[in-house]
């Protein structure tokens, strides 16, 4: 039986193994996959082996809730089995020559820590092709002498990757399982770099959402009240928690910022007024203004009407904002002729002259770094339709990872901008083999086929793309991309993204919204 200093010492070679991994850029742009590793190799060192399956993997890593079933959702095989392949283009390349190895086996998702057998030395190795030894087996003494080179090597290489990984352990931390990961892979492409402030109004918790980003309990607050709503499912956002929480009345948020410039994201849900609701009525129930700095942000402004409907998630996007002279924002909530003043929550973040930041989505639960290090936040604003997730790789690019999800159905996405014009890129790709719907198991209750699969897209009412049949522009798995530049948002400042089906379903893999 090994003992305790042993299996210390192979733990740590172990964990050295893992922040290696972590630390790779394949892994770095797929925070996805580094936290699903991260979290069963902590399972396995904690010796908890036992409880890694695919429910508490689900749960645990991917926020599926209790009621998950694994014959409906294959989102942890999916992960598994793009973890797998990733593993192995790591070590077939940037970690070739590491000594140990982690694999997942085929059926199972308890990690393996491979040792990496060191070549045998044969005597006619060590005395040359033409000695007389050459061709035969090695002799004991030379035999001897290799092990112990070996073997001391070994060491050398043991204590050092302990030293490594015990002076890392206090600077990398693995994920924790209850969070989504931090990985970060440098500045954002494109994106200011500052720091970022997100308020839970009417919160006594702090929130990690779908995108790993934290939000803060509530706080700078002065009047108003905090209201909770026991609302279940919030339109529009795949994190209703930031919705469930409000603060109402006339009430005011004094938020210290640095001198710069920044973006305003102002987040809403109707949960209370609407026909179905405790309050009753719809449009005009709650009428309010907002002020930045004594500025209107807003004026007369309905949250049902904006949002098109009660219970959905509307968010308002602002410019060009900056500190009064005393180092604050000042934001004033004042109630208007219908019901009270509210506000779900408050985000701040570093901003440019003029232009929001680009919006860039990805049709998955989770976030994403693309190959050029651009970081895709999960589905959001999005209405109908549903995720499906393919194996089949993706052909024709160098990011096949990017298409493995994908947003099928009859579905719309409302996307909050400020006044300008917008170039909007979708991305697509057709599945022949496992299409979207086929792979969720509706084609075969329609009877309809990929060859069939006719859509439009609408932005804002007019059609910018029509009669798209992917399968006879590309061919099947393999990606198109379709750029439509001069967009502008409508009255409620979003824009309205329709995909509305001709024949089979619509579909979309990303949507990019960038500044004109």
């Amino acid at each position: 039986m090994p003992s305790p200093t042993i299996e210390a010492e192979t733990t740590e070679l172990e964990r050295a193994e893992l922040q290696a991994v972590l630390r790779s850029p394949l892994f770095l742009r797929s925070p996805t996959l580094a936290h699903l590793l991260s979290y069963l190799c902590e399972k396995k060192f904690a010796g908890e082996s036992d409880q890694i399956k695919e429910y508490s993997v689900a749960l645990d890593v991917f926020s599926r809730r209790d009621s998950f079933d694994q014959d409906t959702d294959s989102i942890v095989r999916v992960q598994a089995n793009r973890l797998r392949k990733r593993l192995a283009e790591y070590y077939s390349g940037e970690g070739a020559s590491h000594g140990v190895r982690i694999t997942i086996p085929v059926g199972q998702y308890v990690p393996v820590f491979e040792q990496k057998a060191a070549p045998e030395i044969s005597s006619a190795a060590a005395e040359g092709p033409g000695s007389p030894g050459a061709g035969k087996i090695s002799t004991r003494p030379r035999r001897r002498i290799a092990t112990f080179l070996l073997t001391a090597a070994a060491v050398g290489v043991l204590v050092l990757l302990v030293f490594v990984a015990r002076e890392n352990r206090n600077s990398i931390r693995p994920t924790s399982s209850a969070n989504h990961p931090q990985i970060e892979a440098g500045p954002m492409v494109g994106l200011p770099v500052g720091d970022e402030i997100r308020i839970l109004a009417g919160a006594t918790r702090s929130y990690v959402d779908r995108a790993g980003k934290p939000w803060s309990a509530d706080a700078y607050f002065a009047g108003g009240t905090p209201v909770r709503s026991p609302m279940h499912n919030i339109w529009r956002t795949q994190d209703p928690n930031i919705y469930r929480s409000s603060r109402e009345g006339d009430f005011a948020y004094n938020i210290p910022l640095k001198p710069g410039t920044y973006e305003l994201h102002l987040y809403f849900a109707e949960t209370f007024y609407g026909p179905e609701d405790a309050g009753g009525g719809g449009e005009g129930s709650r009428v309010m203004s907002v002020l930045a700095n004594g500025k209107p942000l807003l004026t007369d402004f309905d949250v049902i009407a904006d949002a098109s409907g009660g219970r959905t998630a509307d968010v308002k996007v602002f410019t060009d904002i900056a500190p009064a002279s005393d180092g604050q924002l000042h934001l004033s909530f004042s109630s208007g002729k219908g019901g009270r003043g509210m506000v779900s929550a408050i985000e701040i973040l570093p901003g440019t002259p003029r232009h929001i930041r680009p919006v860039r989505i990805l049709a998955r639960d989770v976030p994403y770094y693309s190959n050029d290090s651009r970081w895709w936040s999960p589905d959001n604003y999005f209405k109908g339709g549903q995720l499906s997730a393919s194996e089949d790789p993706a052909g024709g690019t160098d990011d096949p990872e990017l298409y493995e999800t994908g947003r099928w159905g009859h579905f719309s996405y409302a996307i909050p901008a400020t006044p300008g014009k917008y170039t909007v890129v979708l991305y697509f790709i057709e599945r022949r083999g496992d299409s979207a719907n086929r792979h969720a198991g509706a084609a075969s209750d329609s009877g309809a086929s990929p060859e069939m699969r006719r859509f439009n897209v609408f932005c804002n009412g007019k059609a910018v793309l029509s009669q798209l049949n992917i399968l006879e522009e590309v061919g099947e798995n393999r990606p198109l991309v379709k750029k439509i530049p001069g967009l502008e948002p409508n009255a409620q400042g979003k824009l309205l993204l329709e995909f509305v089906p001709l024949s089979d379903y619509a579909t979309v893999t990303a949507i990019e919204v960038i500044p004109q």
